[in-house]
């Protein structure tokens, strides 16, 4: 597995390329229509969090080890809302940001690459301070600052709780506890199912100069 310090240097070759922070409100999940049936029917109505699969990068210390829920959080440019395709599914529960992200919760860096292709992929946990996923991830992963990292934000303007994503990278946000179908929206969307674009156990292209790093043995 990656030692922290290798995290770390991922970290800054993902910091180069995050682009600007854009505002968003919802973090949302697809998936088929089953899923969600099951969760109601079996699960009490509660997602609950699953053990991460092997994507990514080769030494992810949270591959196989991980449990969690698979959320997004990013937007599109010109309207500022999620896009209306999804490669997981025509089903997508909204959460708000705050549900899920908040001074209470801690934001650990995790991931990043590329599937041969030009766009990059960002992994990041949150955990709610003190969980059993906090404290996985504390002895793990290089921990950010909510309110002052590159690549997801939560700060309090006007009183208010404001979030910020990256607009170059996207972003796989893991959530470690269960959530409730109860504290959001669950609806259909309009746009296409991009199998793909899906990460689901998506090996990470090794000959990539932005987002491999030499660990030296």
């Amino acid at each position: 597995d990656y030692a922290k310090e290798h995290l770390a240097q991922l970290q800054e070759k993902a910091e180069l390329i995050a682009g600007r922070m854009l505002r968003f409100s919802v973090f949302y999940r697809n998936q088929h229509k089953e899923y969600f049936q099951h969760v109601r029917m079996h699960c009490g109505n509660v997602m609950k969090p699953s053990l991460k699969d092997n994507s990514g990068s080769h030494g992810s210390p949270t591959s196989g080890m991980l449990h969690g829920i698979f959320f997004s959080c990013n937007t599109e440019f010109n309207t500022g809302q999620p896009p209306q395709d999804s490669p997981y599914g025509r089903y997508r529960f909204q959460i708000p940001a705050q549900r899920l992200f908040n001074p209470n919760t801690n934001l650990y860096f995790a991931d990043f690459y590329c599937m041969y292709t030009a766009y990059h992929y960002v992994v990041l946990v949150l955990a709610p301070k003190g969980s059993s996923g906090d404290l996985f991830c504390r002895e793990r992963l290089p921990q950010l600052d909510i309110s002052t990292n590159k690549f997801l934000t939560c700060c309090v303007e006007e009183g208010e709780l404001v979030y910020r994503h990256a607009q170059d990278s996207i972003l796989e946000v893991i959530y470690t506890e269960p959530v409730d179908l109860s504290l959001g929206v669950l609806g259909e969307i309009s746009g296409h199912q991009l199998m793909s674009l899906s990460t689901a156990n998506a090996k990470k292209d090794p000959s990539c100069k932005t987002c491999n790093i030499s660990v030296g043995r």
